[in-house]
């Protein structure tokens, strides 16, 4: 059998052109959506006929089955290629972690059963599009979280100073030490409940301008460095985008390209074939002059 490659627009065997086939993705796809449907009703085993639950637990294992029978057939195809993708090793884990024995001492493996449904990340393709474009933003989000660490910390030692010293219990809870201060902070970045639970409080523990200190860490951290995140992955899907794009236009291009050689490759064919019709039509006539 010819080597495999990891290209999916090139096959060098029959078996790895079933594999990359359309057919053979959407099988898969559609066992991984059953799957999760499976998971997520076994979910409630205490209120279904146990007769449901272990038909469920059947259909569950046999679907980890075909998991497994599909990475031996990738195995067997790509060999060592195989590992050379982060996908294919995401794959690999997954589908592992599902052979693990449900002992108790293994549960919580068994539990990540479900990480099998976030093969749908990479079996469709805009999926798959969307994710890789979001781990191209990981170290330009590394950089934002750093930064929205370093303020934090900064709101946080100043929340302690300023509030920590306090004999009432529930703001001693929110900005008695450094933890709860940069605790609460994130609580307040995320405007979760941060006017009543937080601001009020230390408003109504004698400090009336609370509110400005607050204010100035929300416009900063949520306001400003927050939207980043967002800027940042647009800008990633942006450009993803583009290079779909831009690839789609090669290939047209490149399939223009073959059908125009296809083209002159046919006119050429006509008219060599023009040519031998017509010499046979003048060897026809010499013939025919020739006779007496």
């Amino acid at each position: 059998m010819a080597r495999a490659t990891l290209d999916e627009r090139t096959s060098n065997s029959g078996f790895e052109a079933a594999i990359e086939s359309s057919w053979f993705r959407n099988c898969v796809t559609t066992l991984i959506i059953i799957n999760a449907i499976v998971l997520g009703v076994l979910t409630y085993r205490e209120n279904i006929n146990p007769l449901i639950v272990t038909v469920l637990e059947v259909l569950d294992r046999a679907i980890t089955y075909a998991f497994v029978f599909e990475i031996a057939l990738k195995l067997v195809v790509f060999r060592t290629q195989f590992f050379r993708s982060g996908w294919n090793w995401f794959d690999f884990t997954v589908v592992g972690i599902s052979l693990v024995p449900g002992s108790q001492a293994f549960s919580v493996l068994r539990a990540m059963r479900v990480l099998r449904v976030l093969r749908l990340l990479h079996v469709v393709p805009m999926m798959k599009r969307i994710t890789e474009a979001l781990l191209k933003a990981l170290p330009g989000m590394g950089a934002i979280v750093a930064v929205l660490a370093l303020l934090t910390y900064v709101y946080a030692v100043m929340a302690t100073n300023m509030y920590g010293n306090t004999e009432t219990e529930e703001v001693l809870q929110l900005f008695g030490d450094l933890p709860s201060s940069a605790f609460s902070l994130f609580q307040v970045m995320t405007m979760d409940g941060w006017r009543f639970e937080v601001v009020q409080k230390v408003i109504d523990d004698g400090h009336p301008w609370a509110w400005l200190f607050f204010m100035s860490f929300i416009f900063i951290a949520s306001f400003a460095v927050l939207n980043l995140f967002i800027a940042l992955v647009v800008d990633a899907l942006a450009a993803e985008q583009k290079a779909a794009t831009e690839e789609l236009i090669e290939d047209i291009e490149e399939d223009a390209e073959a059908a125009e050689e296809e083209r002159d490759e046919i006119i050429r064919l006509l008219s060599d074939m023009k040519k031998d019709i017509e010499a046979l039509k003048r060897a026809a006539e010499g013939r025919s002059a020739s006779t007496p």
